[in-house]
């Protein structure tokens, strides 16, 4: 009496637990796994074959049960499940003869189907530009200068308050890739129809402008947050404080270096996030490359609406003109007028330093040779190399002697310095020492009037309807602007030596939040 169940073999292939995924039945398989991985979740270890059979969805599910003991088999044979004899149902001994099993998910089989649910979720992942994500950076930050003000900050909420924090940064950094690349694609058409992106473009537009005011608003203030924790040398005892609580449970072997290896861990997490929200050392901060490509995608999207609008009404395209052109081609009396429309369509002209003579034309005209005609066979052209009659086009001589670049250098430095004092003292300009109207700002040289209309255009960028007074900080997070509207009604004059800047008079109060800040 062989009571023995089949073992796993190993496949042909090499693929093991994932060889069911090159097989022609692949949707039979991964629905029975799926059915077994439903079963698991219900507290269910075997399932017999009708089981299997009863949960598959009808588009995938064989006509005969035998068609699931097949499929089952060839997953048992690739180490995806286990079989076991099916005692429980044994009523005479005729039933010990009989090939009767109950199945039960492996390690290896239940370890493939999550890599394969991973991978469909990162697949068919978009993304989201999340705000929700930047508030709550905003307040673990705040909880972090409040632990930093203690004398001895308490480990644990230090490294609930970091840990809560980088898995929030994690999410918003991740999101952000996964939306913009699946809104490059939108823009492209390549995952979306042209119905669909249509229905959807408003809300899409409306979605990147809230995420844009948003960044502008919170990304400086989780910048000025971010220096507040390094200047005051307040974030390395609370990383270290973080990296002593992770490493205690670390086993005798590893406590050694347990507690240095989490320090770089969390010191690396504090980098990327500083990185993200801070332009230091000539690199922008990612916040201000995300908020350019979000930028940048409003225009692409209306570009992509109008074309599509162009199409629709008729207008001609590229598609359109090639559908022309071959109905002209089609329509071409004879090949010699089909060999002009392609010479006229398309510039196919000979080599403009190799000219057929005229006595070659002369008798190709009286001679004309078919356009079938092999080259070997056809008469000989009679060109005037002009090239070759005027000679090489290579320098001759000595070769250039190196060029000398310190004087250059020199001139680049001597700019470089000159720039940073210009936008030192731009800034310095700008600070108003307290409230005052945007008509006494007086004259502005041209390099505080730009730094002049960065602040003052990420302060309108906040302004929702209804409001007389913003606040907003600088993408570096090192100058503040608060503005409020003037309810007589007056008007402003800023002059500098391109001209005069001319609107609504308001209170205006510039404040230097990064002592030494080089604007960068």
């Amino acid at each position: 009496m062989d009571t023995t169940s089949p073992r796993p073999g190993g496949p042909s292939n090499g693929y093991g637990p994932f060889a069911h995924l090159t097989a022609p039945n692949v949707l039979l398989y991964r629905s029975v796994m799926r059915a077994f991985l439903v079963a698991k979740e219900r507290f269910a270890v075997h399932l017999r074959p009708e089981d299997v059979y009863a949960g598959l969805p009808a588009p995938v599910r064989p006509g005969e049960l035998e068609g699931v003991v097949g499929a089952l088999d060839k997953l048992v044979e690739w180490g995806n499940l286990r079989a076991d004899p099916d005692t429980g149902r044994v009523t005479a001994v005729e039933d010990f003869y009989r090939k009767r099993f109950i199945y039960q998910l492996t390690r290896e089989g239940e370890a493939a189907e999550e890599a394969l649910s991973a991978f469909d979720e990162a697949l068919g992942r978009r993304g989201a530009l999340q705000a929700v994500a930047l508030h709550d950076i905003v307040t673990q930050l705040r909880a972090l200068l409040v632990l930093a003000a203690e004398e001895e900050p308490d480990p644990a909420k230090t490294h609930l308050a970091l840990d809560g924090l980088a898995s929030r940064f994690a999410a918003l950094a991740d999101n952000a890739r996964a939306f913009m690349g699946s809104l490059q694609r939108t823009i492209d058409l390549h995952d979306v129809g042209e119905e669909v992106f249509l229905a959807y473009k408003d809300q899409l537009i409306q979605y990147l402008e809230r995420f844009i005011q948003d960044l502008i608003t919170l990304g400086g203030r989780i910048a000025r947050l971010i220096l507040e924790l390094e200047e005051g040398g307040s974030i390395g005892p609370l990383l270290h404080a973080a990296a002593a609580r992770e490493a205690a449970d670390a086993t005798p072997q590893e406590a050694v270096y347990a507690e240095q290896a989490a320090y770089e861990r969390w010191a690396g997490r504090w980098a990327g996030l500083a990185a993200w929200f801070l332009s230091r050392d000539g690199r922008e901060s990612q916040a201000r490359l995300l908020r350019g490509r979000a930028l940048g995608a409003v225009p692409q999207l209306l570009a992509v609406v109008r074309s599509l609008n162009e199409r629709r009404a008729g207008r001609s395209d590229r598609s359109a003109d090639f559908r022309t052109l071959a109905r002209w081609f089609a329509e071409a009396p004879d090949d010699d007028a089909r060999h002009r429309l392609w010479r006229t369509a398309f510039g196919l002209y000979p080599a403009r330093h190799l000219t057929v003579d005229a006595e070659t034309l002369a008798a190709r005209l009286a001679r004309p040779a078919p356009a079938s005609t092999p080259w070997a066979d056809a008469e000989p052209l009679r060109i005037s190399p002009q090239l070759r009659r005027t000679g090489s086009y290579e320098r001759r001589g000595k070769p250039r002697k190196v060029e000398d670049r310190q004087e250059a250098r020199r001139r680049l430095a001597e700019v470089a310095v000159k720039q940073a004092a210009e936008i030192a003292a731009a800034r310095a300009r700008l600070v108003t020492g307290g409230m005052t109207r945007l008509s006494e700002l007086g004259e502005l040289d041209p390099a505080s009037f730009r730094l002049f209309l960065q602040l003052l255009g990420d302060a309108l960028a906040t302004w929702r309807p209804g409001m007389t007074h913003t606040v907003a900080t600088s993408n570096d997070g090192s100058m503040e602007i608060r503005l409020t509207a003037l309810a007589d009604g007056s008007a402003a004059e800023v002059r500098t030596p391109g001209g005069v800047f001319r609107g609504p008079d308001h209170t205006i109060e510039i404040i230097e939040l990064a002592e030494g800040g080089d604007g960068r």
